[in-house]
């Protein structure tokens, strides 16, 4: 049989777009032989669409555009992700989160999803009921094992990290006897995500004996990053076709039944190392976000450091320089190192920028404030007024001009709260807020791979908010290569201070370092979204509490 990966790029409540998508390729599929072709998961309302499944209207539009599918597309098999009403008693969750299977506007099978995230970025209990168990759906003679997203993510204690479930909707499908076994999914990208797929996937396939065919999502939504990665394993788990990582793409495979062997001759290539993989998933979440918020412009403040160049680079691959523009606003403590760095970057990606100096604006700030700073010190105060500035200059910059200004600062510095609200931290989205300090130099030295984009210098200086005379990151900060494993293991692997001290870091370090993450959560919590690539990044997947008395550094 062969059947049509369609990995596709859906949006949210674009009912119109999408079944024409799904339309679309389902015919390029049939035009290839192919006689059935998968879809991702909620492909006909996109994922996730989170309090909108509380809204009639959209839940009736969804229904009324999956009948128009199901009529509109013939000559060959769709399975494809949708929503369908729960039996219930009318309190809590009413849907279910569904696989649909139709021919010709005919439905041959609708499979409920069974497993249900609550962790992390997901919260699907708030609005869907679990399916209960599944049989095998017939397809053309072949007995289909049909699974979505979380529903294969059970019973494989090979791959680490994974989530605990006292059922396996994979296992108990193939004791039933099935041929093929299939998992649609949108299933948001993080580092090693795809690597944990392939293993999840290959311990199914040589466990049942079966092929085993998955269809991820592409695109970007909000904070969350789709990567696709889709691909096919045979009955030995030897990968035998694999779909783009970050763009959409429709691959054709030849499942030879009931044997179990998968040939195919689409295997495309996945980002050779984990700074590409970034670089696409930052591009992809920036096109899209911007795309489908109705923007087209954006505007970046250009300090001469390297979180702002790796910004501004990463736009002009994801939009293009004409769509980018570059703000310059020197202070007094700006040295002409950053102003000529910051030029430099703008004249190698082709950008234009304006320079506004905030020297004299400054100096009203003081004048005005000098009755209430008299007979105390310079301190922070002094040197968040700069950035203030700069952010009231940017915004507006996009409030006249129609550019949504992106915020530049990196994770390591909002996690520690190493930035300034209503000023660095002003913006529509936070393009670098994911990546700690360590992953941009190593995203920057990417971008510079084939020729210098960022200028060589911004990489070998020392990071600095030039906020004050000789300033560098690190009168303030331990450096980033200590914080940055610190801020891995609490934030991401949820280790206690003490186990971290027990990896042999120093406990004082410790101590400052966690003390700041939890001190300033406030702060966070009026960040700009930002696209999500690691495994617990902050903002929808991080639900900590602004104002609580616990104090996990005082135990070390």
């Amino acid at each position: 049989m062969k059947i049509a990966i369609a990995q596709i790029n859906p949006a949210i409540g674009d009912f119109e777009g999408n079944i024409a998508l799904i339309s679309d390729r389902a015919e390029e599929a049939r035009c290839r032989g192919c006689e059935l072709a998968v879809f991702p998961e909620m492909a006909i309302c996109g994922y996730p669409p989170r309090d909108l499944l509380e809204r009639n209207d959209f839940v009736q539009a969804c229904f009324e555009a999956e009948k128009g599918l199901v009529s509109a597309v013939g000559g060959i098999g769709v399975l494809c992700g949708t929503i369908t009403p729960a039996a219930g008693d009318g309190c809590g969750a009413r849907l279910h989160n569904s696989a649909l299977l139709f021919k010709d506007g005919h439905e041959l099978g609708r499979v409920h999803k069974r497993l249900l995230p609550v962790y992390d970025v997901f919260d699907e209990t708030r609005y869907f009921v679990p399916g209960g168990p599944a049989a095998p759906v017939e397809f053309n003679g072949h007995r289909l094992g049909i699974t979505i997203c979380e529903d294969m993510w059970s019973g494989i204690e090979e791959c680490a990290a994974l989530p605990f479930y006292r059922e396996n909707p994979v296992a108990e499908l193939a004791g039933q006897g099935v041929d093929l076994m299939l998992n649609i999914s949108a299933s948001p990208f993080a580092l090693g995500k795809a690597e944990a797929r392939i293993c999840v996937l290959q311990q199914h396939a040589r466990r049942m004996r079966l092929p085993f065919l998955y269809c991820n999502a592409v695109g970007g939504q909000d904070s969350l990053i789709f990567d696709g990665s889709s691909l096919a394993v045979d009955k030995r788990g030897d990968v035998a076709c694999r779909a783009s990582s970050f763009r959409e793409d429709l691959v054709v495979l030849d499942v030879n039944l009931p044997e179990g062997e998968v040939s195919s001759e689409e295997r495309r290539s996945w980002p050779e190392c984990r700074a590409e993989a970034v670089c696409n998933a930052l591009e992809l979440g920036l096109a899209d976000y911007t795309r489908r918020c109705g923007l087209h412009t954006v505007a970046i403040g250009l300090s001469g450091g390297v979180d702002s160049a790796v910004t501004a680079a990463i736009s002009c691959r994801a939009l293009g320089p004409e769509k980018v523009l570059g703000v310059i606003m020197p202070s007094p403590y700006t040295s002409a190192e950053s102003i000529e760095d910051a030029e430099a970057l703008a004249e190698n990606l082709h950008i234009k920028f304006i320079t506004l100096p905030i020297g004299d604006i400054f100096s009203s700030y003081l004048n005005v404030l000098a009755p209430v700073f008299e007979g105390r010190p310079p301190n922070v105060a002094e040197e968040n007024i700069q950035a203030r500035i700069r952010g009231n200059l940017l915004m507006a910059i996009s409030n006249k001009l129609g550019h949504m200004v992106l915020s530049t600062g990196n994770k390591s510095e909002l996690a520690v709260g190493y930035c300034t609200l209503y000023g660095d931290m002003s913006g529509g989205y936070a393009l670098m807020s994911d990546l700690p300090k360590t992953l941009v130099y190593e995203v920057a030295r990417w971008l510079n791979r084939t020729g210098e984009i960022i200028p060589s210098r911004v990489l070998a200086k020392p990071p600095s908010a030039e906020l004050r005379p000789g300033q560098t990151d690190q009168d303030d900060l331990p450096p980033y290569e200590v914080i940055d494993p610190i801020l891995e293991f609490y934030l991401e692997k949820s280790l206690s201070p003490s186990e971290i001290v027990q990896r042999g870091f120093d406990r004082d370090t410790v101590f400052k370092i966690i003390s700041m993450v939890d001190r300033n959560e406030y702060k966070r919590k009026q960040a700009p979204p930002g696209p999500k690539v690691t495994s617990k990044a902050f903002g929808m997947g991080r639900r900590y509490p602004i104002a609580h008395r616990y104090r996990p550094w005082v135990h070390v």
